[in-house]
């Protein structure tokens, strides 16, 4: 394993480099993009940016169905199989992206005009945004197979590459945007989906010269479209009910409150996406091992690699939301010149969500590895589902406007009880070795930091000197409790020897 871990390691690194230009330009970006269309207008882009993912939970299903069955001829080693799934991956995501326009054009513009709460002197331009934000999700769809194969071959690097260029984009979106005096809503939606495109054809590019498997032909195979369509079709049940939970919430907010509200949502989706990148970083890089693993039949290593990177996982964006988490308020208004009404409260709850969905997305992947999904995607799709009619019976009977996220916690809860459940019955997953392992040095090393620097947190002025300084306590002290308590002995040993090593090598 050890030549796996070094490889995890470097694409982890490659990812987190991605991952740190993503999040600075996107928090930027953000600030300029608010102030430069209002409230209001961020409020109705966001509003529609969300509504068309919403549409495409069909495509959600099948990317993560494609990348599994990539990975796991890659696994497997045989070549001709990998080329027909590739190729039967491609006609599948084309017909599928013609799917999502008919549904787009059809339900979903009736349902934007008739249900959704827009200004009326701002229909006319949002009816333009939703067409470029549909064009922009064609382009994603017929996307996936490729991103897919960089992915199962472990070519992090090629993201990170590619990033520079994306932001460097964006940046000019942004200072377009500022200097075009035609409506700059319909400009940003246009620009937007330009960035999508150049992003999609680089990718495509880089694909079909380095690997052989990716040169299209017409391959229709019934056996590996049947194995991608059942493995989708019980993914839907899931997907669903998380679109649902996240991107419905959205349009819940808009019917009850309006786009300022919508508008702080969009913004604390932001901030927990930007530390979310930190652990979906380390989960590009190590689902393929998952898949290759099981493949492989494995089965006793995966389960340790699993018992571990659960683990790892939280600890990665734990050090990142607590200090945020704590100051969020100063963080918040440094960033932003304008806060929309509720954007704390959302954000803290979504900081919560997202270490709870880093604690599970291993498992996930474990069980997607397998291609037994019917019946977690079943329990759980029904279990997320339930959010958005319990979140609209509890907000028309005046109970708080962050209820929805509140209720998105609870099932998200039963969700991880849920998905150990299944893995206990599909690789023989220990859950007294689980807890053992990963949920008990997790929960003590939780206790001790979020008491002790709370309690910190309340010391300090908020001034940038204070603050800086409070964030280097606050992630010091997280490494400490990682060292002692979050990591077993085999790995601080292992981590000694290297260190010893290092120093041994400077001296020479």
């Amino acid at each position: 394993m050890t030549q796996h871990h070094k490889r995890i390691a470097k694409n982890t690194m490659f990812l987190y480099f991605r991952m740190i230009v993503i999040m600075a330009v996107s928090f930027y970006t953000v600030r300029v993009v608010l102030d430069t269309l209002g409230v209001t207008d961020f409020g109705l882009y966001n509003l529609v940016a969300s509504f068309v993912i919403l549409m495409a939970v069909l495509n959600s299903t099948l990317t993560g169905g494609t990348q599994r069955f990539l990975t796991f001829e890659i696994g497997k080693g045989d070549l001709v199989k990998l080329k027909q799934t590739f190729s039967t991956a491609i006609v599948i995501h084309i017909a599928l992206a013609f799917f999502i326009l008919f549904l787009g054009e059809t339900i979903g513009l009736w349902f934007l005009y008739e249900k959704m709460n827009i200004p009326v002197d701002r229909f006319d331009v949002v009816f333009w945004v939703y067409q470029f934000a549909i064009a922009s999700m064609m382009v994603t769809v017929m996307q996936v197979p490729y991103n897919a194969l960089i992915i199962a071959h472990e070519r992090m690097h090629i993201f990170a590459y590619v990033s520079i260029v994306e932001a460097i984009l964006k940046l000019l979106v942004v200072y377009l945007l500022l200097v075009i005096s035609f409506d700059k809503l319909i400009v940003y939606g246009v620009l937007m989906f330009l960035v999508s495109l150049s992003m999609a054809m680089f990718y495509r590019i880089y694909v079909m010269r380095n690997y052989e498997e990716s040169h299209f032909s017409l391959t229709f195979d019934k056996e590996i479209v049947k194995f991608m369509l059942q493995f989708s079709g019980w993914n839907l049940f899931g997907t669903l009910g998380a679109l649902l939970s996240n991107q419905g919430i959205n349009i819940i907010l808009n019917i009850f409150f309006g786009p300022v509200a919508v508008a702080a949502h969009a913004i604390s989706m932001q901030v927990s996406n930007g530390l979310n990148q930190f652990v979906n970083s380390f989960q590009t890089a190590i689902t393929p091992q998952i898949t290759k693993l099981y493949a492989a039949n494995r089965i006793d290593e995966l389960n340790n690699f699993l018992y571990q990177n659960t683990k790892y996982a939280f600890l990665l964006l734990w050090i990142v939301v607590l200090p945020v988490f704590l100051k969020l308020d100063y963080v918040l208004s440094v960033w932003l010149s304008q806060i929309p009404q509720n954007t704390i409260i959302f954000t803290k709850l979504l900081m919560i969500y997202g270490l709870m969905y880093s604690f599970i997305r291993p498992m996930v992947m474990a069980i997607q590895a397998t291609g037994k999904v019917k019946g977690i995607q079943m329990s759980a799709g029904i279990l997320l589902i339930l959010v958005l009619p319990i979140s609209w019976v509890l907000l028309e009977n005046n109970f708080p406007i962050y209820s929805p996220f509140v209720v998105m916690l609870c099932m998200w809860f039963f969700h991880i009880l849920l998905e150990i459940f299944f893995l206990k019955r599909l690789i023989n997953f220990s859950a007294i070795t689980f807890l053992r392992i990963s949920v008990a040095p997790l929960l003590i090393m939780i206790s001790i930091s979020l008491i002790s620097l709370n309690y910190l947190s309340y010391v300090i002025e908020n001034n940038i000197y204070q603050i800086l300084l409070f964030f280097v306590v606050s992630m010091f002290v997280n490494f400490v409790l990682i060292y002692f308590i979050g990591i077993d002995l085999h790995t601080r040993e292992k981590i000694k020897l290297m260190l010893v090593n290092k120093y041994k090598q400077q001296r020479k």
